[in-house]
């Protein structure tokens, strides 16, 4: 059992949270929830040793192992995949060298009856206690099982790892985590670089194998099908339900139901007895009453109705310039990376207004395919973008390419120009930047607030051609809804990269599937394709690719 007591968190003599305590027990699958800004980063970061709290501590038995994947990675490129990944198994193989290298002393020293030598029979029988205590475990069969199902092919364990993406990288160092076998996993937002069917595999192996998973994530589904216990995070305290999401969020409202009916209830009493106070305060015969009911609202505890994010993110894309007819056209369209073909011979059109999703398994050539419209990769063949198109491109690492050196507002009022420099203070309170948020560096930002950062540099110049490569990453459930209405109002024309159905449905009205070398056009929006294919979403469809 891992324990976290009287936990708290203060930075610039403002309190994030305090007293915050409770166990983890085996077979926990918690979700850790909160509105961006309540400390659910910070508090798994304190659980993982990565930072130390103002007050409180955690405890954990002696040899517990707990795992931590960050949000934000920077790996080294020094060995393939498959190196990197054994490296989950270090510290059994250092422990092995050690108990040969206290073997190999022991037959090579003559000071039997030295304390030198008593020591090294020591410590010879405590590691060999712990190392024969370990499951005999065949690693590269584990790492290799591990890495596959996490999506990598065989051929990619013997790449470097300098030629993969963040993305890729980030499941690498899950592999590690989970090759652990953990006695916690400390998960934040896994899975914003998996693909639907490693979503899939992560989420079963997470329910079967894990011992104690404390997962932050924005993704419902995988929530929902994973955690059995829901701790919130609000006003600087936490609630801790003993179920999933959903139903935490049926709980959540019935409290919340509850404190403002006692909310109003005090003020209403609160309201009588200062009436009372303000009616006889000058009349001689009720002194002691008024004296009474004086200290009866001094000591009176207020309630408090835990807040409701009501923040207000005011997204509007600026009015889109025509462009001409066919903003895409695509003709015998071929990419190969040597001997490897992601795409031959495609041709396609998009219109102009046309609300299109990119789908398919992760590998089948969707963001290749728009890194050929802008330009940033070579190929064969024919792609025009059309007459007067002005490309809006939100890369999937668009978060990660901000300077992290500046603040929020001078991420900003770098590339502003014109009439926009006067309202810098304005937008950025429309994307929830207010007061001394606007101060803060990049660096000690959230993903969601590093998202939508990024997602205001995109709105400075009008476009009609907006590219999306998978923008709801890091963005939580309620900022996607609102990210997909300013997308629906949006007059120009919509590509988006995307494995999130909930955010596709409604708001594309075409999908281009991506599989086997090819681009199939579908002329129905995502709930059409799959019913038509009889398939009950996109997992069967990545799945099946």
């Amino acid at each position: 059992m891992i324990s976290v007591d009287a936990v708290g968190v203060e930075f610039s003599s403002a309190t994030l949270f305090s007293n915050v305590t409770f166990n983890v027990n085996d077979n926990d699958r918690i979700a850790l929830m909160g509105k961006n800004g309540a400390g659910k980063s910070t508090l798994l970061k304190i659980i993982a040793g990565e930072s130390k709290p103002t007050s409180g501590k955690i405890s954990a038995p002696k040899d517990a192992i707990v795992a931590y994947l960050p949000q934000h990675l920077l790996t080294k490129d020094e060995c393939t995949v498959f190196e990197e990944a054994s490296k989950a198994f270090s510290k059994i193989i250092d422990m092995k060298k050690q108990m040969d290298d206290f073997t190999h002393q022991l037959e090579t020293r003559t000071d039997y009856e030295s304390d030198a030598y008593s020591k090294i029979i020591e410590q010879v029988s405590e590691l060999s206690e712990k190392y024969y205590s370990i499951e005999e475990i065949n690693f590269d069969a584990e790492v290799e099982k591990t890495l596959m199902g996490l999506g990598f092919v065989r051929s990619d364990l013997t790449r470097s790892t300098s030629e993969f993406s963040g993305g890729w990288r980030m499941r690498i160092e899950l592999a590690k985590i989970l090759l652990q076998k953990p006695d916690l996993i400390l998960l934040d937002e896994p899975t914003n670089h998996l693909d639907i069917e490693s979503v899939q595999w992560l989420e079963d192996f997470l329910k079967t194998s894990a011992k104690a998973v404390i997962v932050i994530s924005h993704d419902k589904a995988f929530v929902d099908n994973l955690t059995n216990r829901t701790i919130e995070i609000t006003r600087g305290r936490i609630y801790d339900y003993k179920t999933n999401y959903s139903h935490y969020l049926e709980l959540r409202k019935e409290r919340r139901e509850q404190q403002q009916k006692q909310f109003d209830d005090q003020a209403k009493q609160m309201a009588d007895i200062q009436q009372f106070i303000d009616r006889f305060k000058g009349t001689y015969s009720k002194t002691l009453q008024v004296q009474s009911r004086v200290k009866m609202l001094e000591k009176m505890e207020i309630v408090e109705v835990d807040e409701v994010d009501s923040s207000s993110l005011n997204l509007k894309f600026p009015p889109a310039p025509r462009s001409g007819n066919y903003p895409v056209i695509a003709d015998g369209l071929t990419k190969k990376y040597g001997d490897h073909t992601v795409f031959k011979d495609v041709s396609l059109t998009i219109a102009r207004g046309e609300k299109v999703a990119f789908i398919g398994k992760n590998g089948e050539g969707k963001s290749t395919f728009v890194k050929a419209m802008m330009g940033e990769i070579d190929f064969d063949g024919s792609l025009q973008m059309g007459h007067n198109s002005m490309i809006g491109y939100f890369a999937q690492n668009q978060a990660s390419l901000l300077d992290e050196s500046l603040t929020v507002f001078q991420t900003i009022d770098e590339i502003a120009h014109g009439d926009v420099r006067t309202k810098i203070k304005d937008m950025l309170g429309a994307f929830m930047f207010s007061g001394d948020a606007i101060e803060k560096k990049v660096k000690v930002l959230s993903g969601g607030e590093r998202t939508r950062l990024a997602m205001i540099k995109l709105l400075l110049q009008p476009v009609n051609v907006l590219i999306l490569d998978e923008p709801t990453n890091h963005l939580d459930i309620r900022t996607k809804d609102i990210l997909k209405d300013a997308l629906k109002a949006f007059e120009g024309t919509l590509i988006l990269v995307s494995h999130d159905r909930d955010f596709l449905d409604g708001l594309a009205n075409k999908v281009f599937e991506f599989g086997s070398q090819r681009i199939k056009e579908h002329f129905e929006d995502v709930t059409g394709f799959l019913r038509n294919k009889k398939l009950e979403n996109l997992k069967e469809v990545e799945r099946r690719g």
